[in-house]
């Protein structure tokens, strides 16, 4: 075959179109192979580099930032669906951040606000008598020695106005000088300074123009006078009765004039720098709730009591209808502001975590895509109410956390981040669960845990708490109060008493309070049930001293933490006895600053102190 017919015979062979299929079939393998290995090696490094970051993710729940999981799942306390920490979400430039999703600052109830500079006004609330006017007080005395032959003012209360006649006396001076009168009245023309002078005489034993005109006119002598007021007024004492014999000057009546009267206040030490002379107070007595007294505060005591640690503040208030009587109750405030000082950086007390000498606050980071907070250490000055004045810290413009707090700093300290009990960051002991029962620890372990000091890891604000909850907390002290006095009498029936106390715990409602306050009343709620329950079982005295050891800490705590009211009491004493609880000391509750020790009774009725107090109103 010529060369000219293999070329045509090739050229038919293309033309058809299986042929060329088969060919590009072919060649489409051999590029395959060719690249596929490096497809393949990628997608190997690609799977690989997937499970290793998965390996290192770390999940947490919203609610329990403490809860620390290698894969998603449920939250073993609550149930919630875990969500990815957030630490593996978004790489900080401060590696101090505390980045935290949409979800959970909505689960967290986290608020956050502006810092803002404005003038400190605070609200300051009093409490005080109504007490007579010092400059109103008098003493009406006798001016003449004699005997009492009757009294016209028979009882204290009574009202007497000036020139009234309040009593009568017989005196034999003045017998004397009227007879000496009557003598210069007979020589009145040559010796007119004689006469004068016996009618000087009277007038000096407080007798007026008409009564020595009375006598001189009478022509004989008077046996008996009356005395007559010096002053108008109430009379607070009687000092005299009738037949008593009485020397010139002794006091007949103490008499107070009640158109005045002062309103004596009782401010602490720390409210000082806000209450000023020419402040405006208003304020109400409890004997007229409805209405409302204003004045000025015109004097401020310069001392200050060295036990008490208050200052009294005055408020003159006239008193024309006599509505207010002394030793009346008053409630007064007082919208104060610190003179000298127009603006200044005010925060609420809930975004400030204290950590003994430092106070915290969670600053959010400007510029991320997830809300960010980083910890800050501020120096407070006054408390201004609800709010606390920063001295340095904070700068106007920035924004900061003010509610959930306590939350974002707990997911800082799980981190290994700056926080409130970390302060200079790295890793620390978190202790598993943070004292959670997860039935995994022994006996020993959960002794050394309940006997830590976790009071200054729970922020609680008390003013926050409401006056409906810690009346009723009032409540249940006033019930313990009952039993710790019949301990305190070696009294060892004490069954109605027990029954009051539990009565008066299920009257409190734990709704009132929320997020730590509420976990705080039902760590305490949970211990009083059982050591009551104990109690109740309870063979003798000193096993019931026993439980009522664990039912004084546990109140103390509750009080201490929450705050309390009781009606008419002003203070609540923590007393600890040293060697009560075999040596290990023991607390009780009391409304007398007098030792009176519930676990010895009379044996040593005096041993312990005063701990700490706690205001009750």
């Amino acid at each position: 075959m010529t060369p000219c017919q293999k070329l045509k015979k090739m050229k038919n062979i293309f033309k058809n179109k299986w042929v060329l299929l088969i060919i590009v079939l072919i060649v489409g393998i051999i590029i395959g192979k060719l690249i596929s290995p490096s497809v393949t090696d990628e997608a190997k490094e690609s799977e690989h580099q997937h499970i290793e970051e998965s390996e290192h993710q770390i999940w947490t729940c919203s609610m329990h930032p403490q809860i620390r999981m290698d894969k998603s799942g449920k939250c073993p306390i609550c149930g919630m669906d875990l969500i990815l920490a957030d630490d593996n979400n978004q790489a900080a430039s401060d590696p101090n951040e505390v980045s935290m999703t949409e979800e959970a600052m909505k689960l967290a109830a986290i608020q956050i606000m502006v810092v803002e500079k404005s003038k400190p006004e605070k609200e300051i609330r009093l409490l005080g008598k109504i007490k007579p006017d010092e400059r109103l007080l008098n003493t009406q005395a006798v001016h003449i020695p004699g005997r009492i032959e009757k009294l016209y003012v028979n009882f204290t209360g009574e009202k007497i106005v000036k020139g009234q006649k309040i009593a009568k006396i017989y005196s034999p001076e003045l017998v004397t000088a009227q007879k000496e009168l009557f003598e210069s009245i007979k020589s009145k023309t040559t010796y007119p300074e004689l006469y004068q002078a016996s009618k000087n005489k009277l007038k000096l034993w407080k007798l007026n123009d008409n009564q020595i005109e009375a006598i001189e006119n009478k022509g004989e002598v008077v046996q008996e006078i009356d005395v007559l007021a010096d002053y108008s007024g109430i009379v607070m004492k009687r000092n005299v009765e009738l037949g008593d014999y009485v020397k010139e000057g002794t006091p007949l009546f103490d008499l107070a004039d009640l158109s005045k009267v002062w309103v004596m206040f009782e401010a602490y030490e720390t409210d000082l720098p806000w209450i000023h002379e020419g402040d405006k107070i208003s304020f109400t007595i409890n004997g007229e709730p409805r209405n409302t007294y204003n004045g000025r505060v015109n004097y401020i005591d310069p001392f200050v009591d060295a036990k008490t640690r208050i200052t009294n503040i005055r408020v003159e208030v006239t008193n024309s209808q006599l509505k207010l009587l002394p030793e009346m109750y008053a409630n007064g405030i007082i919208q104060a502001d610190l003179k000298g000082v127009k603006n200044e950086i005010i925060i609420p007390k809930s975004a400030v975590l204290w950590t003994g000498k430092r106070a915290v606050v969670y600053v959010k980071v400007p510029n991320r895509e997830m809300t960010s907070f980083v910890y800050r250490e501020i120096i407070l000055g006054e408390d201004v109410g609800e709010f606390y004045v920063v001295k340095n810290g904070l700068e106007e413009g920035e924004e900061i956390a003010v509610n959930g707090v306590f939350r974002i700093d707990a997911s800082a300290q799980l981190s290994s981040k700056k926080s409130m009990m970390n302060p200079t960051g790295g890793k620390v002991a978190t202790g598993g669960h943070n004292g959670m029962d997860m039935g995994g620890e022994d006996d020993n372990e959960k002794r050394n845990m309940s006997g830590m000091d976790m009071e200054n890891e729970v922020m609680i604000d008390k003013s926050k708490i409401p006056t409906k909850f810690k009346s009723q907390l009032g409540t249940v002290v006033s019930s313990y109060l009952l039993l710790k006095e019949k301990l305190t009498n070696d009294n060892a029936n004490i069954q109605t008493d027990v029954k009051a106390i539990q009565k008066s715990l299920k009257t409190v409602d734990m709704s009132l309070v929320m997020e730590d306050a509420h976990n705080e009343w039902m760590k305490a709620l949970n211990s009083l049930n059982k050591a009551l329950k104990l109690l109740e079982k309870a063979v003798n005295i000193e096993e019931q001293r026993n439980h009522f050891l664990t039912i004084s800490k546990s109140l103390s705590d509750a009080v201490q933490k929450l705050g309390v009211q009781m009606e008419g009491e002003n203070t609540l004493y923590i007393e600890h006895c040293p060697m009560a609880n075999e040596n290990n000391g023991g607390y009780w509750l009391s409304l007398e600053k007098e030792i009176k020790n519930p676990y010895f009774g009379k044996k040593m009725l005096k041993c312990g102190e005063v701990k700490a107090t706690i205001k009750t109103n």
